[in-house]
């Protein structure tokens, strides 16, 4: 018998893009959150050696390059385990669309590996085995709302944004992460160049981290997030809610503010400023959100697929339906919080 794992998708909200570091990557800083549009992945485990990729879309590897088998590999390395594996995608989610697939198919795989397996890793061994394989692993070993520093593999706990409707586009296109984030350098290279002879005029010092380049610094990023944060405990913290106290219940409008403030601390993904320029259909679905009435729409990750936020279920459904006669591969779905997220892993 196979286990069978939910695979969830995620969104970026928001994403700053550090200086190029001499290990080859960059410093990020975002906010993740997981949603509810998922693939299934399909594990198991049998007498005999070697790992099987099964998948019916011919744009998923079914080789030692596919993320579920190196993160299958290390599991069966530290477990010191022997047996043939046996991994079937049911993909839904889009390849190269920014949704953190691949790196979701992979946590499943591990997850379901431990049943299959009748083994139990610790916590800390599988953050270790997932930040191996990729920067976007480790955020779907916590689900919900999640913030990830460094390349964005270290990620941290933040305190679940209430259940919001969005419309999720995924165009007909695949963006090569390295090759934004080469375009990414170049940019900032063009621009640092440019105002470095400003700043040599007018004798401004600026420190490592906070070197100006088109949208800003992770620094802001830094600070837009802890006003965010402590605004959301402090409200989260009040001994009373509703009518009686004066104080707004988290029902209704009080559900959306927190998301709306962190938008209001002009989160952004830095991405957009080279992607793009490099596909303008791109622009104009964002264009074609913020025309259908989201509230909030942006490019998740690298891309292609870009999400808005829109106020209720009804509205993003609406919206949908008529990006879809459009010609938008468009669908209403919703964010899912984190212990939605443990307890619908698992399938059946």
């Amino acid at each position: 018998m196979s286990i069978a794992i939910r695979s969830f998708a995620k969104i970026n909200l928001g994403l700053k893009i550090g200086p190029l570091r001499a290990d080859g990557f960059h410093d990020l800083r975002t906010v993740y959150q997981t949603i509810a549009l998922h693939d299934v992945v399909r594990v198991e485990a049998g007498s005999g050696e070697g790992i099987e990729i099964r998948c019916d879309d011919p744009r998923v590897p079914c080789d030692a390059t596919n993320t579920c088998y190196k993160i299958a590999e290390r599991v069966l390395k530290s477990a010191d385990k022997r047996s043939k594996i046996v991994i079937t995608i049911d993909k839904q989610l889009p390849v190269q669309g920014g949704m953190g697939a691949a790196s979701s198919n992979a946590v499943a795989t591990m997850l379901g590996l431990e049943r299959e397996l009748d083994i139990e890793l610790t916590p800390q061994d599988k953050l270790c085995l997932a930040a191996g394989v990729g920067s976007d692993l480790p955020l779907f070993l916590i689900g919900g709302t999640v913030l990830g520093v460094d390349r964005g593999q270290e990620v941290y706990v933040l305190q679940d944004l209430p259940e919001i409707p969005l419309v999720v586009v995924t165009p007909p296109i695949g963006v090569s992460t390295p090759k934004a984030f080469a375009q990414w350098d170049a940019l900032v290279a063009e621009t640092t160049t440019e105002e470095a002879i400003d700043m040599a005029a007018s004798e401004i010092a600026q420190s490592a981290l906070t070197v100006p380049y088109v949208t800003g610094t992770i620094k802001q990023f830094d600070q837009a997030l802890y006003a965010w944060w402590s605004k959301s405990l402090l409200s989260r913290a009040r001994p009373a809610e509703g009518p009686a106290s004066g104080v707004p219940a988290m029902g209704g409008d009080r559900a959306e503010t927190p998301l709306l403030d962190l938008v209001r601390t002009g989160i952004e993904n830095d991405f957009e400023r080279v992607v793009f320029p490099e596909y303008p259909e791109l622009r104009e679905v964002k264009s074609v959100l913020q025309r259908e009435g989201a509230r909030y729409a942006s490019l998740s990750g690298s891309g292609s697929t870009l999400y808005g936020w829109f106020d209720s279920k009804a509205a993003a459904e609406s919206a949908a339906e008529r990006m879809r006669a459009a010609g938008h591969a468009a669908v209403a779905t919703r964010t899912v919080t984190r212990n939605e997220y443990w307890n619908q892993l698992f399938v059946g």
